[in-house]
């Protein structure tokens, strides 16, 4: 499975990533090995979605990350 997901940062900002092994990657956010939220801890684990294919959770990720993404995470997803 991949996942997509959202953090919600320290400052109030978040984080919108792809990963195939979501534990280890919260886990690597946590631990401060991760540049856009070393210095915006402690996160948040706001939501997921899980994909079967990889190709499908990248688009969507790429897909959050445009203008109309973001309007659609804060309206629906955070």
């Amino acid at each position: 499975m991949w996942y997509v997901y959202f953090l919600k940062c320290s400052d109030n900002t978040y984080y919108t990533g792809c990963t195939s092994n979501l534990d280890e990657r919260i886990k690597r956010h946590g631990q401060g090995q991760v540049k856009y939220t070393r210095e915006r801890l402690p996160v948040e684990l706001i939501t997921y979605t899980a994909f079967s294919d990889r190709n499908k959770a990248y688009n969507f990720e790429k897909y959050l990350k445009s203008g109309s993404g973001i309007a659609f995470r804060n309206k629906r997803l955070v």
